[in-house]
């Protein structure tokens, strides 16, 4: 019993040190460049600065990160704490997956040559694994080991969730296959998919991180949705982030 409360406090003070790390960051950055600069800059003069682009009636702004050549955000107009905010699975909420996918464009044009559909990566972080206090979507390259793991197991994914056999990067991570429309965006809401169709995760959203991958299945392309949950004793803070990689190593193979 003794072995097991130090181990717990020191798991505890794993995952405290973290979240001290986060919270002496400036937790409102997104949201000041967003909020303050992007959205009025649109309005009064037509131009989106800092952000790439600002639009208005869809509620969303694209910011080019600071990591990575090619890493942008999706980041909404509007206060959005992040992904246990109960705005987020009421009627009317912009469909923020979907702007996310395509905003990948400016990747594109960063890069100057478009990039393989199978590159790129959605992530978004859960409450305990993110520095910003403002929703936002991680528009980057994926990991090349996460990319043949899922390329190995696309096939065998139904249309609900179930564990996969495998850890990527290290952790635990349900999955469930999600069909492209017509245009080739994804059916449906990632986070109504994940509150009201994994058992549990409706009443402790905070704990989730959630990453959109495309896949290219036997009767079609469509997407990967994966939902990895921050874990105490698995030192595993939630960070779908971990997933993607800056770097963009999956663009040499």
């Amino acid at each position: 019993m003794k072995r097991r409360l130090v181990l717990c406090a020191s798991l505890c003070g794993l995952l405290l040190a973290g979240v001290s790390y986060y919270a002496a960051a400036d937790s409102d950055a997104l949201w000041r460049i967003v909020g303050e600069q992007c959205v009025p800059n649109q309005q009064q003069q037509g131009r989106p600065d800092p952000c790439a682009e600002v639009k208005l009636q869809r509620g969303v702004a694209v910011l080019k990160d600071r990591n990575g050549a090619l890493q942008y955000l999706l980041i909404p107009t509007s206060r959005v704490s992040g992904i246990e905010s109960p705005q987020l699975l009421r009627d009317g909420v912009p469909d923020y997956w979907r702007e996310a996918w395509q905003a990948r464009r400016y990747m594109d044009q960063k890069r100057g040559a478009a990039l393989p559909r199978q590159a790129v990566l959605l992530a978004v972080n859960s409450q305990y694994g993110r520095s910003q206090n403002q929703l936002h979507i991680h528009i980057s390259c994926v990991d090349p080991t996460v990319r043949q793991q899922i390329d190995d197991l696309d096939d065998s994914l139904p249309r609900r969730w179930r564990q996969l056999p495998v850890e990527l990067q290290g952790h635990a991570y349900w999955a469930r296959r999600v069909d492209a429309d017509p245009d080739g965006n994804p059916e449906g809401d990632p986070f109504r998919l994940l509150a009201n169709e994994l058992p549990g995760a409706g009443t402790e959203m905070e704990r989730y991180g959630l990453a959109l991958l495309p896949a290219r299945f036997a009767d079609g392309d469509g997407f990967v949705l994966l939902a990895g949950r921050a874990d105490l004793f698995q030192v595993n803070r939630g960070s779908a982030e971990e997933l993607q990689d800056h770097d963009c190593k999956v663009l040499d193979r």
